[in-house]
């Protein structure tokens, strides 16, 4: 379903898998959601290890919307992320390094 070149990754929400890609209007909407720090600074703390379950969040919703999603955080909250807490850290961190690639981070 996703294209890994085109940067995208797929995410199961209740059982329904879903595109997700950090567009430049999400990667502005993660900036934003970050009060504080950039993206290279939430790059180095997935680098070390030291994400925060907010990090991934941001990134995961950030992500749907650039595939096209209409949802919020707050809907997240209310569904089944294929995976749970560790497959959506592996889904922030697979969208961040296709971003970040030319090959869409293959």
């Amino acid at each position: 379903m996703a294209n890994p070149l085109a940067g995208e990754v797929t995410i199961t929400l209740d059982g329904v898998p879903h595109v997700a890609k950090l567009t430049l209007g999400a990667l502005a909407e993660v900036e934003a959601a970050l009060e504080s720090g950039s993206l290279v600074d939430l790059i180095s703390r997935f680098e070390v290890q030291k994400v925060s379950t907010r990090d991934v969040l941001v990134l995961v919703v950030a992500g749907l919307r650039g595939g096209g999603w209409q949802g919020t955080a707050g809907d997240l909250l209310r569904v089944e992320i294929g995976g749970g807490l560790m497959g959506a850290a592996q889904i922030a961190a697979q969208l961040l390094a296709r971003a970040f690639s030319p090959t869409g981070g293959r």
